[in-house]
């Protein structure tokens, strides 16, 4: 499976983003995919997950937030493009970093390669 985010960029404090990630390949439309970031000099975080369960309606998703992000940001998938989007306002100082998506493994994350940069200046 691979794994492409887009959407990143350079913005003020107070803007807002969308991110994408792209999924191609034998993704079998994996149950949890979720964004990480990484600051220079930090470790990866995560940032958000959002869970598909089979046996739920098609529109029923489960999503968790890491506590920095609550309120400014939404994650969302459409399985049928098989992408995933962050939805990010009210962009922070502290939210600049390397953005990457992700998806569940059996109990690991498999990282996307590249990640997409996200700054956000004052």
């Amino acid at each position: 499976v691979q794994l492409v985010e887009s959407g990143g960029g350079s913005v003020q404090a107070g803007d807002s983003l969308r991110l994408l990630c792209a999924a191609s390949g034998r993704t079998n439309r994996a149950v949890v995919m979720a964004w990480f970031r990484q600051a220079p000099g930090r470790e990866r975080e995560f940032v958000a997950s959002i869970n598909w369960g089979p046996s739920l309606s098609r529109d029923v998703y489960r999503r968790t937030y890491a506590d920095s992000v609550k309120g400014r940001f939404t994650i969302s998938r459409d399985n049928a493009k098989e992408t995933m989007y962050l939805q990010m306002s009210s962009l922070k100082v502290d939210d600049t970093a390397v953005y990457y998506c992700a998806q569940k493994v059996g109990s690991t994350w498999a990282y996307s390669d590249q990640g997409t940069q996200v700054t956000v200046s004052s």
